[in-house]
């Protein structure tokens, strides 16, 4: 039942894409419960990801990416959260 931190990383990535068993879940979350560094990975990966959902819609009206202000402004939100 007990999991590695690499393992967790790895279902922690599976669950973002929707891609984790119910099981691997479970496991997930009980190795969460325990590990502070994992949690931390958890977050952190969850923020990036939606970051990079609304950088994803927003894509359209920018050719090249973000603009310098909006750079500075994400990494500001960034910190924030962290």
């Amino acid at each position: 039942m007990k999991i590695t931190c690499d393992e967790a990383t790895a279902i922690c990535d599976k669950n973002q894409y929707k891609e984790a068993s119910l099981w691997e879940k479970i496991k997930l979350g009980i190795h969460l419960f325990f590990c502070r560094k994992c949690g931390k990975y958890s977050k952190q990966n969850a923020i990036m990801t939606k970051c990079y959902e609304i950088h994803k819609c927003s894509e359209s009206t920018h050719e090249l990416g973000l603009c310098d202000e909006e750079k500075k402004e994400w990494e500001e939100k960034l910190k924030a959260k962290i």
